[in-house]
């Protein structure tokens, strides 16, 4: 079965940190170029962060840039976003993606939430 799921979101504090997880099973990140997004309440669904397949290059919303960081553990078959320096903004459930030719994957989310 062929499934995503995300793990690590939780309650913290501005200014703390949280380290998102996103595992795969019944496939192979390796070969998917894997995308964070994030929805806040009222609001549209927005890409936060992504990593290639090929390279393993990396890209941030600029709203990100700076705090939060993507990268691969392939031996784990998984995908972390690592989340530090957090704000209130940040608020919102967090989603991670896999695409490439031969599907596109949506894990069911986490919540995160910072407080003020």
């Amino acid at each position: 079965q062929v499934q995503l799921v995300e793990s690590g979101g939780g309650l913290v504090q501005a200014g703390g940190s949280l380290r998102l997880s996103c595992a795969a099973s019944g496939f192979t990140l390796d070969y998917y170029a894997i995308g964070w997004f994030r929805q806040a309440p009222g609001k549209q669904r927005e890409g936060v962060s992504c990593i290639s397949s090929s390279d393993g290059s990396t890209n941030y919303a600029e709203s990100v840039k700076g705090r939060f960081t993507i990268s691969r553990d392939n031996t784990r078959n998984t995908v972390s976003l690592q989340m530090n320096t957090l704000k209130p903004d940040d608020t919102a459930v967090y989603y991670c993606n896999a695409r490439n030719w031969a599907g596109n994957y949506w894990g069911q989310g986490t919540q995160v939430t910072v407080s003020s």
